[in-house]
């Protein structure tokens, strides 16, 4: 396998808890799984729990990367993945897959490895349910947003091996483009490139949105609108349903991927159910984009309308909602939980407030909707708009 730095201190550690915490692809995802399979193969018989949030979590993110490693290894059979019970084996070992919400799971059998993926957004309480059920080793990652449990109840307390990252740690496998994407936010945001550049414990200070919750369905609900916000190459072209039930907000996500040309956002709409009459506010800066979709069938898209702050104008509205998020919108959740207000160099908030231009294509996708449904775009009548 070709293994980064990260891998290499993760092998050699023997302690019970292995800690890594790091900045955006620094691979301590990539090579914990890595390193996994290598304990698959070599301890005979054992079982490894691979634990995250959520399974959509999961199945976004740790299960993805564990499949790409196995396919690449030749080490994939189909006979022995069982995707019931999303588990794989490998010799006579087991490595499982199972989101933190899945009450069975948590008091179920022993293991022998765990490892709980972004365990900063798993409770203090659920890690403790699985810590003693684990006989062996516990690995742990997380990009350092702020202080929580693993800092103050694990690293402050237990023997540990500790691996700060960053993505000069993977930088014989990344692709020099998305170096050049994360070095060019080093002045966008201070906190920003602290935690995700550097690897360094950031703080919750500047946060926007924190008037949000995760359930885990859609409830009997209105569906109100979409919002579409174009990406293509390093930036994913997003698509939010907005939903409103008991006076609540209810956002979900369908789309969030790069490379999606017109047709494909089409295909990929149509593949999750959307509904080309009900009104769908893009991005007006794409007005090109628009068309060609609106000449597909889709009869309900149209530009967003933009003004002087519609940016903050439309936080706002969110801001006025209560806010549901359905679990299985794993990067809407990423960016609420890491979307503030911009700071200057010395960490200051920048005056008037403006949020930081990243974790912010789902964020602006569920703004469309909310700011031309919800607020005061939401009382003129755009059936007298003529947008082709």
């Amino acid at each position: 396998m070709v293994v980064t730095d990260v891998y290499v201190k993760n092998l050699a550690a023997t302690e019970r808890h292995v800690i890594n915490s790091g900045g955006t692809s620094s691979s301590k995802t990539y090579s914990i799984l890595q390193l996994l399979i290598a304990i698959a193969l070599n301890d005979d018989g054992c079982l490894i729990s691979v634990v995250s949030e959520s399974l959509p979590h999961l199945k976004r993110g740790a299960m993805r990367d564990f499949f790409k490693i196995l396919l690449a290894e030749g080490l994939y059979q189909e006979k022995y993945h069982n995707k019931t019970d999303k588990s794989y084996k490998l010799n006579n070992s087991t490595i499982e897959f199972f989101g933190a919400d899945d009450g069975s799971k948590m008091r179920g059998a022993r293991r022998d490895y765990l490892y709980i993926n972004e365990c900063n957004n798993v409770n203090y309480e659920i890690y403790e349910q699985l810590e003693v059920r684990t006989l062996k080793r516990i690995y742990l990652d997380f990009n350092p947003v702020s202080e929580f449990w693993c800092h103050t109840k694990v690293m402050a307390h237990l023997k540990h091996r500790f691996i700060k990252s960053t993505y000069k740690d993977a930088l014989n496998v990344l692709d020099p483009r998305i170096v050049a994407s994360i070095e060019a936010r080093r002045d966008i945001d201070a906190n920003w490139w602290k935690v995700y550049g550097e690897g360094e414990l950031g703080t919750v200070e500047g946060l926007i949105f924190q008037n949000f919750t995760i359930v885990d369905t859609l409830p009997e609900a209105k569906l109100l609108a979409y919002g579409l916000d174009f990406g293509y190459t390093n930036d994913p072209t997003a698509v939010i349903a907005l939903y409103m039930a008991n006076n609540e907000v209810y956002l979900d996500e369908l789309i969030y991927q790069t490379g999606l040309t017109n047709q494909a956002i089409r295909a990929a709409f149509n593949g999750c159910g959307g509904d080309v009459t009900t009104s769908t506010y893009a991005d007006s800066s794409e007005p090109k984009s628009i068309d060609e979709l609106y000449l597909t069938g889709w009869q309900g898209i149209r530009p967003v309308t933009k003004g002087a702050d519609s940016i903050r104008n439309g936080i706002q509205v969110m801001l006025s909602q209560r806010i549901n998020v359905t679990k299985r919108s794993v990067n809407l959740i990423k960016e609420l939980r890491n979307y503030r207000w911009a700071t200057d160099k010395n960490g200051v908030t920048i005056s008037p407030e403006r949020p930081i231009d990243y974790f912010n294509h789902a964020i602006d996708a569920a703004r469309y909707a909310c700011s031309m449904s919800l607020g005061e775009n939401s009382r003129k009548n755009f059936v007298t708009i003529d947008i082709f």
